[in-house]
């Protein structure tokens, strides 16, 4: 008898081109950090908030650098967990990690899917749970439908909100606005100013959180080696230069206090400027919290995925669709726990139980590179050849900031 041939199992389709990684990380960058963060900045920095943004996007430089070797070194799904195996051999210490980013993905999408259905509950008259449900099931449904589409819609979104932040400073030069001295204007050798920046610059570090799930969608990147580096570098890049251009203006405009006692900071800062009305900027948040919602719930399926196939969940999580080449079963978990959660657990909960979660991360994302450094180890999983290779100093300077921050984080 002649043996039947088996076909295949169905893999990931290497879809995004450097563009569309360039736009997937911004947009989840920026979705979640200067439309929230600018006046608690502000509240703590004053005039000075831009350098808060400097010195809090140097911080993640390191971080960014250490996730750029080692995504080049293993470009697998689940990167996270990958690098904790390769570092110490632990399927414990690489499933905890990867365990973990699943957490952070789905308590993310929870906490904006809330934040989200706020901001549509402007504009129809249904129960909060009701817009929950369906902006959970609707993005999911979009998560499962192709990643190429998943990352078109998340690019458009994108555009939208960077958009946003962009009529602000345009609208600033046309009137003048002298927002650049504040950028140039250096702080004074002051202790206090000095530790108010310092401070801001804690809580700005979480405004630049979002390229690393730029790791997790690596097996769909057309030239992962090339276009992965230089996705989290632009990604860095970008979103600097709006916080720090977006936050000129804000404390230009108008006074610190004002913005750290706003619930919506940039909206008044839009009415301030441009003279733009509060339901513009809500249709601009609500397109900003979807796009974080999508690429969250994306990043969590890929790191599920990728668990599965590494061995560290059910194999079944790791099935790929035939015609969709997404791991379904993955994205159906993740919405389901997503929406599970944002309707039993209060919004602040679920915000607090993030930052910690994410600094635990991203300190043993550079461990694990400082590890393998150290210990020349032969790793679990087979790198990449001609992986990019950065100083010694930067898994170092990025552990520092991360263990420092935890602490502040923790004490605050």
């Amino acid at each position: 008898m002649t043996p039947r041939s088996i076909a295949p199992a169905p893999a990931l389709r290497r879809s995004l081109s450097l563009p569309l990684l360039v736009l997937y990380g911004v947009g989840i960058t920026i979705g979640a950090g200067i439309y929230v963060l600018i006046g608690a900045v502000a509240g703590h920095a004053g005039r000075y908030a831009p350098w808060s943004f400097v010195l809090a996007a140097v911080a993640m430089s390191f971080t960014v650098g250490s996730y750029v070797e080692l995504a080049t070194r293993f470009p697998v799904s689940a990167g996270e967990a990958a690098y904790v195996r390769a570092a110490f051999g632990s399927r414990a210490g690489s499933t905890l990690v990867g365990t973990l980013t699943i957490a952070i993905g789905i308590v993310s999408s929870a906490t904006v899917a809330l934040g989200a259905a706020g901001y549509i509950g402007q504009f129809v008259a249904l129960p909060q749970s009701v817009i929950v449900v369906a902006v959970v099931g609707a993005l999911g449904l979009v998560a499962a439908w192709g990643i190429l589409e998943s990352v078109l819609l998340a690019s458009l979104f994108t555009l939208i909100e960077a958009g946003g932040l962009l009529i602000i400073v345009g609208a600033a030069l046309y009137t003048g606005l002298p927002f650049a001295d504040v950028i140039i204007t250096p702080p004074p050798i002051d202790a206090a100013v000095l530790s108010g920046i310092g401070f801001a610059s804690l809580l700005a570090f979480f405004a630049f959180i979002g390229f690393e799930d730029l790791a997790n969608v690596i097996e769909e990147a057309k030239d992962p080696r090339r276009d992965i580096p230089r996705a989290m570098a632009w990604t860095l890049a970008i979103s600097t230069v709006l916080y720090v251009a977006v936050a000129a203006v804000a404390v230009s405009a108008v006074p610190a206090a004002e913005l750290a006692a706003s619930p919506a900071p940039l909206s008044l800062v839009f009415k301030t400027i441009a003279g733009i009305s509060p339901l513009t900027i809500s249709l601009i948040a609500i397109v900003a919290t979807l796009n974080t919602i999508l690429a969250q719930m994306t990043m969590a399926a890929r790191v599920v995925y990728g668990m599965a196939r590494q061995g560290d969940l059910p194999r079944a999580a790791g099935h790929v669709h035939a015609r969709t080449a997404t791991p379904i079963i993955a994205t159906a978990l993740i919405a389901a726990a997503t929406a599970a959660l944002a309707l039993t657990v209060p919004f602040e909960r679920l915000a607090e139980s993030t930052s910690l979660a994410t600094l635990a991360v991203f300190a043993s994302v550079n461990l694990s590179l400082l590890t393998l450094r150290h210990r020349r180890a032969v790793p679990h999983t087979a790198p990449m050849a001609n992986h990019v290779r950065v100083p010694l100093f930067v898994p170092a300077a990025g552990l520092a900031c991360c263990l420092a921050m935890m602490a502040a984080t923790a004490l605050g």
